[in-house]
């Protein structure tokens, strides 16, 4: 089967994309995360992208970082110099990208895949957004909401562990306030604290903090591998308010 790379956030869909290569058979040459410039919107979302050297290290996978322009200038090129990296350094022949991928990246991600001669893959994901979300949960997926970024998903969802009543009290809420119960629209993001591929558990330490009306972020100060089963968040229960 083809060694695949892997693009690779830290979140349950990235998790998920990784997951299902490993269940069709084939071999993971590497995991690549493309890490936002300082100043970029992007991190400081709360996304976990440099929480993934960990995750790799847990599931024992090695990892590359590609730092990014800031969004809009040089995507495409960033992009490209990681798979040509993936492909001369751990011998990448396709990518497996998430499925819940907005169109304009996915094309994105087929051109480079496209000029450098490597396959693109993405999991099908079947069934509705509330069937995938609890597919995740029944699979071992732990993955805690880091940002939150729409009306009608309440601030003390940060930080916690999403299971069976959690994610029924988010899906009556998406339906009640009308947001993506997967948050294919950028609702939220997540970090995967273990999976069935993990062999270790993250645990993580942060604050909640204010961004925006309805804009929330879990600051994580200090994350650590602990064994699988352990408690893996602990926040300071405090809240912090901040005007970026």
């Amino acid at each position: 089967m083809r060694n695949l790379c892997i693009l690779f956030a830290g979140g349950k869909d990235s998790v998920y994309a990784l997951h299902w290569a490993v269940m069709k058979g084939f071999e993971i040459a590497c995991l690549l995360t493309l890490k936002p410039a300082i100043g970029d919107t992007r991190a400081s979302r709360g996304s976990g992208v440099e929480l993934t050297a960990l995750q790799a290290r847990a599931m024992g996978l090695p990892i590359l970082y590609v730092e990014c322009g800031r969004r809009g200038e040089g995507e495409y090129e960033d992009l490209l110099r990681g798979l040509e990296t993936a492909l001369s350094r751990y011998g990448a022949e396709g990518v497996v990208a998430s499925a819940c991928l907005p169109d304009y990246q996915r094309m994105k991600i087929s051109m480079a895949c496209e000029e450098l001669g490597l396959s693109m893959h993405a999991p099908l994901r079947k069934g509705s957004h509330e069937d995938y979300m609890r597919e995740l949960v029944d699979s071992g997926f732990e993955f805690v909401l880091t940002s939150i970024d729409c009306y009608g998903i309440p601030p003390r969802f940060l930080g916690r562990i999403i299971k069976g009543e959690e994610l029924e009290e988010l899906i009556l809420l998406s339906k009640k306030y009308d947001f993506n119960p997967a948050f294919g629209e950028g609702e939220a993001e997540t970090l995967v604290l273990d999976a069935p591929l993990f062999k270790k558990s993250l645990a993580i330490r942060g604050d909640v903090i204010k961004v925006g009306e309805y804009s929330w972020k879990l600051a994580i100060r200090e994350a650590w591998l602990v064994r699988k089963g352990k408690q893996c968040c602990i926040l300071s229960r405090k809240t912090f308010w901040t005007s970026f």
